[in-house]
């Protein structure tokens, strides 16, 4: 069936359809309350079929690639939403925008059903009436959790009422010792809330610290007052000094966007109680036909799709939205609890937006500062990349002779390595080629929870290349595929320092670029960055086989006791500290002499 005939017999029901070019890859996915009426929309069907002459023209841009279309029917809208946000991240669609900030933030939690409670964090729902949260905190919940537990003897560990008697942090006066009775539930409460008042107000926190790291420094406890002084300087970072107070217990969540050329910027404040507590933003690159409201759109359905402990019935946003109802109707829905969308015209709300947007005004200043877009521009002219492309993965696998096979997988993002999205993989294959499938193949199974980058970099050649592609396109995303390998003389690589040479692989397209040349240096140094992770985690990784195999040299220790002994007590550190008793509990008494006397040779 042919574009024109599927657009005349698109069905009425809710759905999402998928928009692809010429060469199959996709271009756009959208959601409609009705598929048939939406769909439609796009095109004139007279006196032949092409883009409607009411679209602007950069939709109108987008709907004259359109050469296939696919669509899903759902139940309802909200399954609409949630599966059109679900493709988006999976199959990185070109005009789609793609925000990756699916991280929940954490929330400090208290049980006050319990006797003596305690102050943690978490990040998922903990279901209880008896609950209260405090947060979201962007930043700082850690070093405030931990400095209140350093001026408070609160319960320092969950485990400490269990044992039913007095314990080292009693002795070092920072717990009142409830296990044994020396404190009524009526004096602990207090000093809870004492704990809670920190938490609301920030300055008084900080200036507690201050006096117990001049206590410290005074006392020669150096390394400790330090511990303290950084916290000090993360819990600052977190404060925002902000004027505004609402002078009630008011709760909003805000949204505010500023777009700047190809960048634009989301900033999220929080007010709990009255107070701005936390503040974040994120940067995103647009595409030619992205607007205001799908930037909020994402930003909002992102946000609220994890599972939050807690939200503000009020949700602010700094610009108008067109068809807010089904947002509100998505998060109500979810978290059965009625919210509303609006835009502060008046007032305080008002004077928080002007705040919000005057800060994504200044984030854009800084970020256009820094952020080096000609490299990026170079690099899509020399690929012929389809967009100028900001996000890249590079991999790489490390073993010797079979041993300690690792891969490894590093991160580049608006200009800097992304450590925190680094993953290290232990793999079952032998051979580097299965060892590359077995690491891609593993990561396009969480494209869905860490969607893909714009670009992969492969140290390796050809076959590598058409490999990474057929992964990609098994599961139907289209990211573009950069090999780097040694230039090989006589068929060995050029290794010679001063002239080895690395030679750059697209599709079926070779580059040999002057060593001078910036984009060559640019994706070496992903090579590098990633080549440096792959070795470092073999080497840890040989190690611990290795300690494992010095078992294996003791007569009398085969493989199958080595099993039980790493079974029993899950390490080799731990099998090489353990008493003989305890090895008696897993080896009969001679061999444990045995092991025993060999640690100890």
């Amino acid at each position: 069936m042919n574009l024109e005939e599927k657009l005349k017999n698109l069905p009425s029901n809710p759905g999402v359809y998928q928009y692809f070019d010429k060469n199959g890859r996709l271009l756009y996915v959208g959601k409609a309350k009705v598929l048939k009426n939406r769909v439609k929309s796009y095109f004139q069907f007279k006196p032949t079929l092409a883009p409607s002459s009411k679209l602007g023209p950069r939709i109108y841009k987008m709907i004259s690639e359109v050469q296939a279309l696919d669509y899903i029917v759902v139940p309802n809208e909200n399954d609409a939403l949630i599966l059109e946000n679900s493709l988006i991240k999976q199959l990185k669609p070109k005009y789609n925008i793609l925000l990756r900030d699916d991280k929940t933030y954490p929330y400090i939690y208290i049980d006050t059903s319990e006797d003596f409670p305690r102050l943690d964090i978490t990040r998922k729902v903990i279901k209880s009436k008896d609950i209260k949260y405090f947060g979201p905190f962007s930043i700082g919940a850690r070093d405030m959790l931990d400095s209140i537990y350093e001026i408070l003897p609160l319960v320092q560990k969950k485990s400490c009422l269990k044992e039913k008697k007095a314990c080292l942090f009693y002795q070092m006066k920072k717990c009142l010792a409830p296990c044994e009775g020396k404190v009524s539930k009526q004096e602990y409460a207090k000093l809870i809330e004492k704990a809670l008042l920190f938490i609301h107000n920030k300055v008084k926190l900080i200036v507690s610290i201050e006096e117990k790291m001049e206590f410290y420094s005074e006392n020669f406890r150096f390394e400790e007052a330090l511990v303290l002084r950084d916290r000090i300087k993360t819990i600052e970072k977190s404060h925002i000094k902000s004027t505004l107070d609402f002078a009630n217990n008011e709760n909003l969540d805000l949204f505010a966007v500023q777009i700047k050329e190809q960048r634009a910027v989301i900033i999220k404040m929080f007010v709990r109680e009255g107070k701005l507590i936390s503040s974040s933003h994120n940067y995103i690159n647009i595409t030619e036909i992205s607007s205001f409201e799908d930037i909020y759109k994402t930003a909002i359905i992102n946000y609220y799709s994890s599972d939050l402990p807690y939200i503000s019935k009020d949700i602010l946003v700094a610009h108008t939205i067109k068809n807010k109802e089904e947002l509100e109707s998505f998060i109500s829905t979810k978290y059965n609890k009625k919210v509303n969308i609006t835009q502060a015209k008046i007032g305080r709300k008002k004077d928080l937006t002007n705040v919000a947007i005057q800060n994504c005004n200044e984030l854009l200043k800084v970020d256009n500062s820094i952020f080096n877009a000609e490299l990026y521009i170079t690099l899509k002219d020399l690929f012929n990349l389809d967009k100028v492309s900001y996000r890249y993965e590079a991999y790489d696998n490390s073993h010797i002779m079979g041993q300690a096979t690792v891969g490894a997988m590093i991160v580049w993002d608006e200009n800097k390595f992304i450590k925190e999205d680094y993953r290290l993989y232990n793999l079952e294959a032998k051979d580097e080629y299965a060892q590359m499938r077995e690491m891609l193949t593993r990561r396009v199974l969480k494209f869905k929870e860490n969607p893909p980058p714009d670009v992969w970099i492969i140290d390796g050649g050809k076959t590598l290349i058409t490999l990474a592609n057929d992964i990609l396109q098994s599961v139907g995303v289209t990211i573009d595929v950069i090999g780097i390998a040694k230039e090989k003389i006589d068929k060995k690589a050029n290794r010679s320092k001063g002239s080895a040479r690395d030679i750059l692989y697209i599709k079926n397209e070779v580059f040999k670029l002057e060593t001078s040349d910036k984009r060559l240096h640019f994706c070496q140094r992903l090579r590098d960055e990633v080549h440096r992770c792959a070795i470092g985690f073999h080497k840890k990784q040989k190690r611990k086989e290795d300690k494992q195999i010095s078992l294996l040299q003791v007569k009398g220790i085969g493989p199958a006791k080595v099993a039980k002994l790493l079974n029993f007590f899950g390490t080799f550190e731990t099998v090489k500290s353990s008493s003989l008793d305890e090895l008696k509990e897993v080896l009969n008494e001679k061999d444990a002499i045995l092991l025993e006397n060999h640690f100890k040779e």
